[in-house]
């Protein structure tokens, strides 16, 4: 069966004339079975059309691909194998991915309503993070402890078990590779549960990690709600790790979870991300730079930043420009390349941002430009929301403490360097930051001063697989990405070999 694409005046030149349908089953063991659970019509976010029905799996089902995940887990020789044999089957599952790029980028496009030019970069981007963590692991040492006695001391990695990893809709692809990709780099079996909005691209990824040569049950997509699949997955007595992308409330109910039952877990979580313009700024740079950090993904980033701080002496010279830059901005299907803010998720999202907007409003905010569902006939059925920017709230203000996850900034002067710390440290989230300057020493001293897991000088939302990346307060516990995340994914065992030939000295035969 193929999707044919429907595509507007805008976007006829963007066409994919065939889309292969994603495979409407889950992989349980070495079988490919019909979703018991409930049929899930997939629409596309920038026209409303059916994309695709899904059957979902069941309790039953996710409990069952556990218990296969676990057999297989033991039973295969995936755990105990020599690193470089791990390595090479990553590398087969990132060059399925690259052969395939093309065809992913559409199904996520399709199913996130993002741009083409962005979908393509993460797809590119998770066949990366699996070639990373092969080098990663294949280059992985223990380690030699000092000796502090006749005796010998090493450090040894070890697999976990079985991985439970929930992924959020707003960059699907690349949050599964980096769950999955150092999970079997460490010698796991990983059971992923996709957000319910977007399961296709990663059931599209299952069935291209089935034509490499992992063994069987290793991994299993199991696309469905959280309320069920992800109660199941996170209960589940074999699994022994969480990782979770996701919301800050279901990552609180997941770590009370992983507490109880003391195993570990990874979360990364919501934000509120303050960027910061100082008087010397490169305004161009920092126009630029603040434009991408907010809209590009229609604002749906957790690292979005959502709060800006500007030096009150270029305040309003500042904020003019960059409106009149927003008002400029392309809003449109994600298929068109001339398309810069495409539409949200899903109507419900939309309406929720819209809700804020109008809150923001009650509270006492001018919105500047934005703050409406565009009037352009041609967008009227999908779930689009124009670039929002809104001034005249204080830093304690709701909508300034609150994630709004998606194209809405919020716009504070400030006074001087104190006044501007004590304003973006007042929130309960800690993930990221930006800072806008030439000036190396005052750049670094904000950067340490701003708790946030990490912090952009001069640049903004860019990434790199070989960096730690990690979240402070309600932004979430755990690290990903970077030799530090390949551990997260393993346990710690400590070796000691006794250099004496001389018996313990102890008791009365001592």
């Amino acid at each position: 069966m193929t999707v044919t694409l429907q595509t507007s005046s805008r976007n006829s030149h963007s066409s994919f004339s065939a889309l292969p349908q994603v495979r409407n089953a889950i992989r349980l063991g070495g079988e490919w079975v019909h979703g018991e659970g409930k049929l899930y019509t997939v629409t596309n976010p920038a026209t409303g059309e059916l994309v695709q029905e899904i059957n979902q799996a069941s309790a039953e089902q996710a409990k069952q691909a556990i218990d296969l995940a676990y057999t297989a887990w033991r039973e295969s020789e995936w755990r105990t194998c020599y690193p470089h044999d791990r390595a090479l089957v990553l590398h087969q599952i990132a060059g399925l991915i690259d052969d395939n790029l093309e065809r992913l980028a559409w199904i996520q496009t399709l199913n996130t309503g993002k741009t083409l030019k962005e979908t393509r970069a993460l797809v590119g981007s998770a066949a990366k993070t699996f070639r990373y963590y092969a080098a990663a692991v294949e280059t992985q040492e223990g380690t030699l402890t000092t000796q502090r006695g006749p005796w010998q001391t090493q450090t040894t990695f070890e697999p976990l078990g079985v991985v439970a990893a929930i992924t959020p809709w707003n960059s699907p692809i690349a949050s599964d590779a980096q769950k999955i990709a150092p999970a079997l780099a460490a010698g796991n079996a990983v059971v992923v549960k996709p957000a319910e909005w977007t399961p296709l691209i990663s059931m599209a990824l299952m069935e291209l990690v089935t034509q490499s040569d992992l063994p069987d049950g290793l991994v299993t997509i199991l696309p469905g709600k959280g309320s069920v699949i992800g109660d199941v997955i996170t209960s589940h007595p074999k699994v022994s790790k969480i990782a979770f992308t996701g919301g800050t409330s279901t990552g609180r109910r997941i770590a009370h979870e992983a507490a109880e039952r003391l195993i570990p877990t990874t979360l990364e979580l919501g934000g509120k991300s303050p960027t910061v313009v100082l008087e010397d700024a490169n305004l161009e740079q920092a126009l630029q730079g603040v434009l991408y950090g907010i809209f590009s993904s229609s604002g749906q980033s957790c690292i979005a930043g959502s709060r800006l701080f500007v030096h009150q002496s270029l305040y309003r010279e500042f904020v003019e420009e960059l409106v009149r830059r927003t008002t400029a901005l392309n809003i449109g299907p994600g298929t068109d390349p001339d398309t810069d803010v495409g539409p949200l998720v899903h109507t419900r999202h939309r309406d929720s941002v819209a809700a804020y907007v109008e809150r923001a409003r009650a509270e006492g905010g001018t919105v500047l430009c934005g703050g409406r569902v565009p009037a352009d006939p041609a967008l009227a059925a999908g779930s689009y929301y124009e670039p929002t920017i809104i001034e005249g709230l204080t830093n304690s203000s709701l909508t300034a403490q609150e994630e709004i996850f998606g194209p809405v900034l919020v716009c504070i002067p400030f006074a001087d360097e104190e006044d501007l710390v004590e304003q973006a440290n007042d929130t309960v989230f800690g993930l990221a930051a930006g800072i806008w300057t030439p000036n190396f020493f005052r750049a670094q001293r904000l950067a340490e001063r701003i708790d946030a897991g990490t912090v952009w000088i001069n640049t903004y939302k860019q990434f790199s697989i070989s960096t730690p990346f990690t979240g402070f307060g309600d932004s979430g516990l755990g690290l990903d990405k970077g030799r530090a995340g390949l551990a997260e994914y393993s346990k710690r065992k400590s070796l000691y070999w006794g250099t004496s030939e001389e018996p313990m000295s102890w008791g009365k035969h001592g």
